[in-house]
């Protein structure tokens, strides 16, 4: 009999994302053919990956950055069925939705509700494949499961756990985040408005993120047992230094070692893949900035993907951003764009269809770089390794550095005809064309070229790269994946974890 153990949070940013992995390496740990799934995601976190399992190189999609993880932590090769799924939010009333890997632009203009069944059939399909490859699920919720206006297009909730339930024996585990507070209230109230038919599936509690003594929360677990009937199954301390990106979320004012090289990112409004710089918070002091008066003492300031380019530069003139990036430019110091970030220190940005938010014709950059960026359909998506050219002061170090990149995409940038000359390549693919350059932002300086822009992600996780920049290694996703095993067997105990898995 297949196994499927259910992650569901009382509400959004619970640790549901974080408890699944560690449940995933914990059950590779014990042998087990172990795969994550979540059917609908909400995220501007991606990874590339394969179609299908085995599937060729050439035929990829994207899933969220949770379940890629996930998939890593399982020793399971990621693929689109693990996340069918994906709603990549535009801006606060539209989502791009991802259905299977690929962009379905007539889903995107549809509203939920209309659009619900469609991608609960392409979820159950993707649930089906994964389920009979797989002899034990980790699924991950999305959200509560006590969402009562959503219950009947809830499938990523509750229609997951009943397609499980068919051919599995089910456990789910209900995690609360208590440093938010009201904790009891919201595993009695989420206990309480789940169907009935779902409610016995119900294994236990868990408590994530507690402070203090434990011996403090008697007697809420006992009475709260008394009441459900549900026992609390472990209390997980707060874990700050797990290693793993938080999905959807910042690091605080500053992170990293202190002393180290301080990098500003700009958190633009439509911020997306900012989970590529989790390894760079270890080796650098990282602060998120949204005013120019952030930027005060930066050595680097890094301008990272954005889901909508026009619209954040638009923000980011808003804030006086521009003139405040250009100018840490112009005195020579480095300036790093990543994706919508290398477009947006172009020139000209020109989207005519509105492929990258609302159509327009051709806008100003930041003007830091002699490029032009024109957005078409359909989105570039490919994982493929990448190597700098022979670089100038400051980025020297990453000349000739090989690394795993991928690429999630729409804008086509090249260099403006007759200023080729102010930019240099820095970086191509594995077919030959530029996806990179480094300019000066000071014609005085053209012996360094302190701007630099790269159409991929992925750079500050690979270990040579943060070795050649920084000089310090950095903790490997395995040694990461194998201490939240270590976290969940130390705090929920590997006699509850055995029952749960039913091994």
């Amino acid at each position: 009999m297949k196994t499927a153990l259910m992650v569901w949070g009382a509400s959004s940013g619970a640790g549901k994302s974080l408890l699944a992995t560690a449940l995933c390496r914990w059950a590779a740990r014990e042998g087990l053919d172990v795969a994550p799934f979540k059917a609908q995601n909400m995220s501007n976190n991606a990874r590339v990956v394969p179609l299908a399992a085995h599937g060729s190189d050439a035929e990829v999609g994207e899933i969220g950055s949770a379940q890629y993880f996930q998939a890593l932590a399982a020793r399971a090769a990621p693929q689109v069925d693990m996340n069918p799924v994906l709603l990549k939010p535009e801006r606060d009333t539209a989502s791009q939705v991802v259905v299977r890997g690929r962009v379905d632009a007539a889903l995107s203009r549809m509203p939920w509700r209309e659009r619900s069944a469609r991608l609960a059939r392409a979820a159950r399909e993707s649930f089906d494949r994964l389920a009979a490859r797989h002899e034990v699920l980790v699924i991950e919720g999305a959200g509560s499961p006590a969402e009562i206006n959503l219950a009947p297009q809830d499938y990523v909730n509750l229609g997951t756990a009943r397609w499980a339930r068919e051919i599995a024996t089910l456990r789910a585990l209900l995690v609360v985040d208590i440093d938010r507070g009201g904790a009891f209230a919201h595993l009695h109230g989420t206990w309480a408005l789940l169907p009935d038919d779902l409610r016995t599936s119900l294994a236990g509690f868990v408590l994530n993120r507690f402070r203090g003594d434990a011996v403090l929360l008697a007697p809420g677990p006992e009475r709260l047992q008394a009441l459900t009937g549900v026992p609390v199954l472990g209390v997980l301390p707060m874990n700050r230094d797990h290693g793993l990106p938080e999905e959807d979320g910042l690091y605080g004012a500053a992170s990293g070692p202190a002393g180290g090289l301080r990098v500003a990112i700009v958190a633009w409004p439509q911020l997306s893949n900012l989970d590529e710089f989790q390894p760079l918070a270890a080796v650098a002091s990282v602060r998120w900035v949204r005013s120019a008066g952030d930027l005060d003492g930066a050595d680097w300031i890094v301008l990272p993907g954005s889901k909508q380019v026009s619209g954040d530069l638009a923000w980011l003139k808003a804030q006086g951003l521009d003139a405040a990036i250009v100018r840490h430019a112009r005195a020579g110091r480095p300036v790093l764009g990543i994706c919508g970030g290398l477009q947006a220190l172009g020139a000209l940005l020109d989207d005519p269809d509105g492929v990258d938010g609302e159509a327009h014709g051709p806008l100003p950059g930041l003007g830091l770089l002699p490029l032009a960026t024109r957005y078409a359909a359909p989105k570039r998506l490919r994982a493929a390794p990448v190597r700098f050219a022979h670089l100038a002061h400051p980025w020297q170090a990453l000349s000739s550095q090989r690394w795993a990149a991928y690429e999630i995409r729409c804008g086509r940038t090249q260099s403006i005809a007759g200023a080729a000359s102010a930019a240099t390549l820095a970086l191509h693919d594995a077919e030959g064309l530029p996806i990179g350059w480094s300019a000066a932002a000071d014609p005085g300086q053209p012996d360094r070229h302190n701007v630099l822009g790269i159409a991929t992600h992925g750079l500050f996780e690979d270990a040579a790269v943060l070795r050649a920049l920084f000089g310090q290694q950095v903790r490997t996703l395995d040694a990461t994946f194998d201490g939240l095993a270590d976290f969940i067997d130390t705090h929920l105990g590997a006699a509850t974890l055995r029952t749960l898995f039913h091994c």
